[in-house]
């Protein structure tokens, strides 16, 4: 089974720092393989095993200080 790419907005994103803050919570939920996250266009891909919990991710970006706005 291969990988899903799930893309989401995420508000108050404006570094570096803050994409490192936001990728380190979502690495840590289970499935997750790898996370890219872009301060300069809010958007953060998920690529996980499985369909991400969409309400672990409201947590994890919580977690990290931002708000999860939706899928993109």
């Amino acid at each position: 089974m291969s990988d899903i790419t799930t893309t989401y907005r995420v508000t108050g994103m404006s570094c570096g720092h803050c994409e490192g803050a936001v990728s380190a919570e979502l690495s840590a939920l289970d499935g997750v393989t790898e996370v890219r996250a872009a301060a300069d266009t809010g958007l953060v891909e998920v690529v996980s095993q499985a369909e991400p919990d969409d309400e672990a991710v409201r947590a994890a970006v919580d977690e990290a200080g931002y708000e999860l706005a939706g899928r993109a």
